[in-house]
């Protein structure tokens, strides 16, 4: 925290019945400030309960910042705006993990370890076998991020900083070879292995699409598309995957198994699948025309249909990587020549009349990163079942780093989260025969 220990913390008093509690305030950098309430317990006997822990700081960390009332985006200190126009993704990856943007010698020496280490063990391939064909993508990251720790064991030991350097390195390289490899495996085509000449954008385009029996040139917009998807889901506090990796990281569990924990986590569609249920919304809208009357759907909460893409848990303003998202979405359709492409266009006027209409207006259901990341990837013929998988993907160096601060962190416990108790109070137990 960045409460200076040398000054006496401000406070806060509790009231309960007669009684009165004082709790040290800390204030960070930005946002709101923080009540410690780690002797609540032991101090007052009472919990406090907050599902889905919508008001609880569970750590304090360095990474990243969302401002949701403002619509702001900061990796380590940098508005995602301007990451997004000036670096890319590997420049992003250094940043997050060593908390400054590198020089250029740091760059080098930097994709050179990333390059290093793209290829797999060959035996790892051997994993793919067991899985069915039309298993989910993301069914088979679950397993085999979690089987590279069979197979890496001397970047296990998580309080040797070499070993810890070491694994974030395999898995930021490793991850994009995997999600090929599980795409590659579903339709039947020979694995594409990487090369160490093109983008890290590229070479997953490469692996993904390219065939040994022909040449494959990656296309330039699609390679800085997909880097920019790559960058703007690369971290986003402490979010439902990021809590799950550092839950189990703080265990002492080994990065690759906490990486694993992520993408399960991940695989939810409320979390990862939203892009996809975009898609799936667009198409059962049909056409433009329809517009208002799932509109009037929408705002019936009789009806099951929802407005997918629009509203987000922590943004309440406009999601400033929708804006990013928006204007590449325009360059990859007229780099396709379907400028008049009817999805696209639909997703447009919807857009459009949502935000004049007073409903969606006054609960600040503005556009989020999903509502235009799905159009992108389907534009570039990447499948639904490997949108979620492009976000690990993109996700593993956010998680890799909060599990490396959390590391570090002289204050780190193993998570343990209380509960409300709801069941039956004690009882005896009766047997067999008399129970009525």
């Amino acid at each position: 925290m960045s409460q200076n220990t040398n000054q006496t913390p401000d406070k806060a008093t509790l009231i309960i019945g007669e009684q009165k509690f004082e709790f040290p305030i800390y204030h960070g950098t930005e946002g709101p400030s923080v009540i410690d309430i780690q002797k609540l317990l032991s101090q007052t006997g009472y919990l406090t309960y907050d599902p889905g822990f919508t008001s609880t700081a569970s750590c304090s960390s360095a990474v990243t910042f969302i401002d949701g009332d403002a619509g702001r985006l900061l990796y380590r200190g940098y508005p995602i705006e301007q990451l997004a126009e000036y670096s890319d993704f590997l420049e992003i990856c250094y940043l997050l993990m060593h908390g400054e943007l590198p020089k250029l010698s740091q760059r080098a020496q930097f994709s050179e370890h990333i390059t290093y280490h793209t290829l797999l063990h060959e035996q790892i391939i051997s994993f793919f076998n067991g899985f069915r064909r039309d298993a989910h993508p993301m069914a088979v990251m679950v397993g085999v991020v979690g089987a590279l720790s069979a197979f890496y064991h001397d970047s296990l030991d998580i309080h040797d900083k070499k070993a810890r350097d070491t694994a974030t390195y395999r898995l930021i390289a490793k991850m994009p070879t995997l999600a090929a490899m599980a795409y590659k495996y579903t339709i039947g085509q020979p694995f594409v292995y990487p090369i160490n000449s093109t983008s890290y954008a590229g070479n997953f385009l490469r692996m993904m699409f390219a065939v040994p029996t022909e040449e494959y040139i990656i296309n330039p917009i699609f390679e800085k598309a997909l880097d920019l998807i790559l960058i703007l889901h690369a971290d986003h506090e402490q979010n439902a995957s990021t809590a799950t990796v550092r839950l189990a990281g703080s265990s002492a569990a080994n990065p690759f198994a906490c990486v694993a924990s992520g993408i399960a986590a991940l695989w939810g569609p409320a979390h990862g699948g939203a892009n996809e249920a975009v898609l799936k919304m667009l198409n059962e809208i049909g056409h433009v025309d329809n517009i208002p009357l799932f509109l009037e759907k929408a705002k019936d909460k009789n009806d099951p249909f929802r407005l997918m893409g629009f509203g987000h848990r922590v943004y309440k303003n406009f999601d400033p990587r929708a804006t990013l998202m928006r204007e590449m979405c325009h360059k990859v359709l007229d780099q396709l020549g379907q400028q008049d492409d009817p999805l696209f266009e639909l997703a447009l006027e919807l857009e459009a009349i949502a935000l004049k209409d007073e409903y969606f207006v006054s609960r600040k259901l503005y556009p989020n990163v999903d509502f235009y990341s799905g159009i992108i990837l389907k534009a570039m013929k990447i499948p639904t079942s490997m949108f979620t998988v492009i976000f690990s993907v993109a996700r593993t160096i956010g998680w890799v780093t909060h599990w490396r601060e959390m590391i570090s962190d002289p204050n780190q416990k193993i998570g343990r989260p209380r509960q409300l108790y709801s069941g039956n109070v004690e009882r005896n137990f009766i047997p067999m025969q008399n129970r009525k």
